[in-house]
């Protein structure tokens, strides 16, 4: 069921890391360990 959010929760601003979402032991971490992508940020 559809309802109406109020005004005030739409002008909220969440600041994340990735680290903090990213569990320790996804393919993502493996993979930034395993290559090295520095040549990219040149």
């Amino acid at each position: 069921m559809l309802s109406k959010q109020s005004m005030e929760g739409r002008y909220q601003i969440s600041m994340i890391a990735l680290d903090e979402v990213v569990p320790a032991n996804h393919l993502v971490r493996k993979l930034e360990a395993a290559i090295d992508f520095s040549f990219i940020y040149d």
